[in-house]
């Protein structure tokens, strides 16, 4: 399993046209959660968050979108921003462009019905980190803007620790940044321990953690 921590410069450059990183000179950090809702996790990170009157984006899965529209609906309650992760977990890689933009339309219809009840800014994460410019081009067609990352936590990667996964966002977040983390069972162990500490850590420093 190969993938960047800290997302190289190169790469952001050759992608210029989808979003790594907030560009601002305040103490701000965006938090983002991928694959949820999921019962089990999503409603401990939401209350990890309010303690720290912290906003996030939640990239949400469609499917699970439709299994639990009240935790989707208690992200925005909350004050925080939902986006497309599409409707099942979607390699961009691995199927055809229709069934990867019907996928991603699926999704959107289940966010936009069961949570915003309005049309909206449709922000979208692909799977993986896996796009291509001709897929990321139709989708912007499409009026979507695709949200990438600054920093990984690896918090999915059950191969390091929990204290490896905390330094990984330490040491790589500055002012600006787009952190990954994952409400998801799989992540579970890493995250629950890493959130609360990141949380105060920023906090302590004066950062405060926004919605896209």
């Amino acid at each position: 399993m190969l993938y960047f921590v800290k997302t190289p410069k190169i790469l952001k450059r050759l992608f210029a046209n989808l979003t790594w990183d907030v560009s601002t000179n305040e103490k701000e950090i965006y938090l983002t959660f991928d694959d949820g809702p999921t019962p089990e996790i999503t409603k401990w990170v939401l209350d990890r968050l309010s303690e720290y009157n912290a906003k996030a984006t939640f990239f949400c899965i469609g499917k699970n979108v439709a299994k639990h529209p009240e935790i989707a609906q208690n992200i925005i309650a909350h004050g925080h921003s939902i986006g497309n992760h599409t409707q099942n977990h979607t390699n961009c890689w691995k199927v055809s462009k229709s069934t990867y933009l019907n996928d991603v339309e699926e999704a959107q219809e289940i966010i936009n019905s069961k949570v915003l009840n309005q049309e909206s800014i449709n922000l979208f994460r692909p799977p993986y980190g896996k796009i291509t410019s001709k897929r990321a081009k139709q989708l912007h067609k499409r009026g979507y803007k695709i949200i990438m990352w600054d920093v990984l936590s690896a918090d999915f990667d059950q191969r390091i620790n929990p204290e490896k996964c905390l330094q990984n966002v330490l040491k790589n977040t500055q002012k600006g940044s787009i952190v990954v983390f994952h409400d998801s069972i799989k992540a579970q162990k890493n995250l629950t321990y890493t959130l609360p500490k990141v949380l105060e850590h920023f906090s302590k420093k004066g950062y405060s953690f926004k919605a896209i």
